[in-house]
C-alpha cells in the first residue's frame, strides 16, 4: 500500500470538511447526491466520448497503481543482469536458456530470446525500442483518461450549478424548494473543481510517474542486452547500468 497516496487523499478531503466546520457551515450540506451524479456521470461520459473503450477501461484499471507501493527493483534486476553477463562471457551467450526459463516478464523474455537466438545487437535495439515506444504510447493514452477527467470536471460542475439555478428559478413561488436548488448549484461547482484538482489530476500525475519508472527499467534492460550481445566485459555492463540507479543528492 502506498500510504503517501492514501494520506494525501485523506488530507485533501479532511481539509475541505474542517474548513466547512470552522466557517460554521453544516458538513451535511456538502453531501448532495444530485450534484455528485451530475459531475461524475457528466465527466466520465465526456471522457468516454473522446476515448476508445479499451483505453478507457485500461485507464480505470490503472487506478490501483496509485495506491500500490511503487517497487524500485532496479538494483535486484542489475544483479541478475550481471549474472547473465558473466555467464554469457564464460559459457557463451547461447547458454543463457536456463536463465530465460526463470523469467515471467514478457519484455524480459522477448529481449533474452532475441539475445540467445544470436540476433545482432543493432536489431535487438531496434526491435525492443519499438516495443518500448508502443508500450509507452498505450500506457500514456490510458493515463490521459484521468487528465481528461480533470479537465472536464470543473466545466461539468458549472453545468450542475446552472441546472441548480434553473431549478431555483422554476420554484420562486415555493420558498421551500429554493434551498435545495441553491445547494445543488454551489455544491456541484465544489464537486467539479474539487474532484479535478484533488483527485483526478493527482491520479494522472502519479500514473505518469509510474510509467516513467517502468520505461526507465525497460531502457536499462535494452542497453544491457545490447552490451551483452556485443560481448562487453561485465564491468563495463555494470558501469552502464549504474547510471540508471537513483543517486542521493
Amino acid at each position: 500500500m502506498d500510504w503517501g497516496s492514501v494520506i494525501g487523499l485523506i488530507l485533501a478531503v479532511a481539509g475541505i470538511i474542517l474548513g466547512q466546520k470552522l466557517e460554521g457551515g453544516n458538513v451535511g450540506s456538502l453531501l448532495q447526491f444530485a450534484a455528485f451524479l451530475i459531475v461524475m456521470f457528466g465527466t466520465f461520459g465526456a471522457v468516454l466520448v473522446q476515448t476508445p473503450t479499451k483505453t478507457f477501461i485500461q485507464g480505470l484499471k490503472m487506478l490501483k497503481k496509485v495506491f500500490k507501493k511503487p517497487v524500485d527493483d532496479k538494483r535486484e534486476l542489475i544483479k541478475r543482469i550481471l549474472v547473465w553477463s558473466n555467464f554469457a562471457r564464460k559459457e557463451g551467450i547461447f547458454m543463457l536458456e536456463p536463465f530465460l526459463k526463470r523469467e515471467t516478464d514478457p519484455f524480459i523474455i522477448k529481449g533474452m530470446r532475441l539475445m540467445i537466438d544470436g540476433t545482432p545487437p543493432e536489431k535487438i535495439r531496434e526491435i525492443c525500442a519499438i516495443d518500448i515506444y508502443f508500450h509507452e504510447v498505450q500506457m500514456r493514452s490510458a493515463a490521459k483518461v484521468w487528465d481528461a477527467a480533470g479537465g472536464y470536471a470543473p466545466t461539468v460542475g458549472i453545468l450542475g450549478a446552472v441546472l441548480g439555478l434553473i431549478h431555483v428559478m422554476e420554484n420562486l413561488s415555493d420558498p421551500s424548494k429554493l434551498g435545495s436548488g441553491i445547494a445543488v448549484a454551489f455544491v456541484a461547482t465544489i464537486y467539479g473543481v474539487g474532484f479535478a484538482n484533488l483527485i483526478f489530476l493527482p491520479i494522472a500525475n502519479k500514473l505518469k510517474a509510474h510509467i516513467q519508472s517502468e520505461l526507465k527499467t525497460h531502457e536499462m534492460l535494452l542497453n544491457a542486452w545490447v552490451s551483452i550481445a556485443n560481448g562487453d566485459h561485465p564491468r563495463i555492463v555494470e558501469e552502464r547500468l549504474d547510471s540508471y540507479l537513483d543517486k542521493p543528492h
